[in-house]
């Protein structure tokens, strides 16, 4: 079927030229019909009217249902149709039936809910829609709920589900649980919603605002926590430093043991001792940019002279 403007833009076109052709037959014969009206006049002028009321009314019988769009037809005399009509052209009956048209692509809807937790928290939850009717069922949604069905049905049952999912956890498990809350959400609404033949394709939670006084006493848990962590760590160093204190203190004592041992079994032992003594002096005074003169025997660096375990007083 063409599209009804351009009809009516033919059946114009047509109009105009029949009325040109009219009143061009008139001049021309008006030299014959001084005394009276011409010719066929009354014939001419009733086809004009009916031409124009035919342009009319085939105008009246069409409309058209856009893409994204369902239509269905309310009859004064039986009522609303059970028919759907697709996208595109369609007639209808001029002034006994009118088009009802749908739109059946997914709209947005953002629902704010203020509701308590378990643990009596009042927390604002923001609540996001995707909804849109479903095809089948457009004529008992005409019947029912009419064009905006959306406003009637999404407020109150997002409302209802929010207040009664939220009401089953406390308010800390709304933030460590939130795709478990979501998830239920998402089923009550759906369910919710088909009795009302609305389809919803997606649910999600934007926000999540608690009061500004549970969110101080969150703050305020976890400084404390974060305090105790802290003096925790403080006693188990101090701990770890007695621990070692006392492993340090057993083991120079140890040493201390062995080393008594060792000069009582070994006489040379501090020989020894003294040998090493006075290499490591001698490593520092090389190092050292001063210039001193020193006694070696009093530094120990005299490694020659007899000590007091080779020749005892």
């Amino acid at each position: 079927m063409s599209n009804p403007e351009q009809q009516m833009k033919e059946m114009q076109e047509k109009l105009l030229r029949f009325l040109r052709n009219s009143a061009g037959g008139s001049k021309r014969g008006g030299g014959q019909f001084r005394g009276g009206p011409p010719k066929g006049s009354f014939k001419m002028g009733a086809a004009i009217v009916a031409l124009g009321a035919l342009g009319l009314g085939f105008s009246a019988s069409l409309y058209n249902v856009d893409g994204g769009h369902r239509a269905i037809k309310y009859s004064r005399v039986s009522g609303v149709k059970p028919d759907i009509y697709g996208e595109g052209t369609h007639i209808r009956i001029p002034w006994l039936e009118t088009p009802i048209i749908y739109d059946i692509r997914a709209k947005p809807t953002s629902i704010q809910s203020l509701t308590g937790t378990k643990d009596l928290q009042m927390v604002n939850i923001v609540c996001r829609v995707l909804s849109r009717p479903n095809q089948a069922s457009l004529p008992e949604i005409y019947r029912t709920l009419g064009t905006n069905y959306d406003e009637r049905v999404l407020p109150s049952i997002i409302n209802e589900v929010l207040k009664s999912v939220v009401a089953q956890f406390n308010a800390s498990q709304l933030i460590t649980q939130r795709d478990k809350v979501s998830r239920m959400i998402r089923d009550h609404l759906t369910k919710r919603a088909l009795y009302f033949n609305l389809v919803l394709d997606d649910v999600s939670l934007t926000h999540i605002t608690f009061s500004p006084e549970f969110a101080s006493a969150v703050e305020a848990k976890q400084i404390a926590q974060q305090d105790a962590q802290r003096a925790a760590f403080i006693v188990e160093r101090a701990k770890q430093e007695k621990q070692s204190t006392i492993v340090r203190a057993k083991g120079e004592a140890r040493s201390a043991e062995l080393i008594g041992e060792a000069i009582k079994s070994q006489p040379g032992f501090l020989e020894l001792r003294r040998i090493e003594t006075a290499r490591d002096i001698a490593h520092i005074l090389q190092k050292s940019g001063n210039r001193m003169v020193l006694d070696s025997s009093s530094l120990l660096l005299n490694v020659t002279e007899p000590s007091s375990v080779e020749n005892p007083k």
